[in-house]
């Protein structure tokens, strides 16, 4: 038996699938990239690839790009569990699969780098973030190192305001905006 579609706003399990899906795959990923950066690769030896404009190097950070706000590296956990929770409630409205994917890169970065500053050195709400990609030049010469959580974070912002700019509705309607 199927149910008959309507147009009420609510719950669209398929849609909440999508973003969980996403965002449980952008940990994965992130956290796996992690460990084999930890194991494989050591601190002040950067690794050259692609002739140069890729540079793997282990670096631990307390901050964010560049190492901004070191000091403060539970300002940035809390800030994750509030992106979080903000997504969770968003959800229970989200009906647009393009949002779902922004919204699911956006919650599995935030969660890919929460998982390194609650559970790495030096402690919980402390710890820091790893990251191993350098862009240009070793060691950030030219661009914060990154990972991948960072990645998904930018991609999923990035598509969310092109998804913004071009009317997409989170809850799926179309039209003009309330």
């Amino acid at each position: 038996m199927t149910m008959p579609k309507t147009d009420r706003p609510g719950v669209s399990a398929a849609t909440v699938t999508m973003l969980g899906v996403v965002a449980v795959l952008a940990v994965a990923l992130d956290q796996l990239v992690k460990a084999l950066s930890t194991s494989g690769l050591t601190e002040n030896e950067p690794v050259r690839i692609l002739g140069g404009l890729v540079y793997l190097c282990l670096w631990r950070n307390s901050g964010a790009a560049w190492s901004v706000g070191s000091e403060y590296t539970w300002v940035f956990s809390l800030v994750a569990f509030a992106v979080a929770g903000w997504i969770g409630g968003v959800a229970l409205r989200l009906r647009s699969k393009p949002w779902a994917v922004a919204l699911g890169l956006v919650l599995g970065g935030a969660l890919g780098n929460l998982a390194d500053r609650l559970f790495r050195a030096p402690g919980v709400l402390q710890g820091h973030v790893v990251d191993m990609i350098s862009l240009f030049g070793p060691d950030a010469q030219y661009f914060p190192v990154f990972n991948v959580a960072d990645m998904c974070l930018f991609i999923g912002v990035a598509l969310a305001i092109v998804l913004e700019l071009t009317g997409r509705t989170r809850d799926g309607s179309s039209g003009p905006r309330a």
